[in-house]
């Protein structure tokens, strides 16, 4: 399953929404995911499955890359 992960790039950061950055990545679950990107020190906000109509729509985006873990 493809994800998309919102997140702030350290721990530390209080998440504000001009801050928040999102990647692509593969997982069998959310918590797949969360335990593949543990030891990059994100302070991830929020997991959120990409299919359907919705996964089209983020492949036209010229910044959709599939992050490989």
């Amino acid at each position: 399953m493809l994800f998309k992960v919102y997140y702030q790039e350290r721990l530390n950061e209080v998440p504000v929404r001009e801050n928040t950055k999102s990647l692509y990545t593969e997982g069998e679950s959310e918590r797949d995911v969360r335990k593949k990107l543990g030891d990059r020190g994100y302070n991830i906000e929020y997991v959120q499955e990409v299919k359907g109509a919705f996964l089209e729509y983020e492949k036209q985006n010229e910044d959709f890359n599939v992050l490989e873990i």
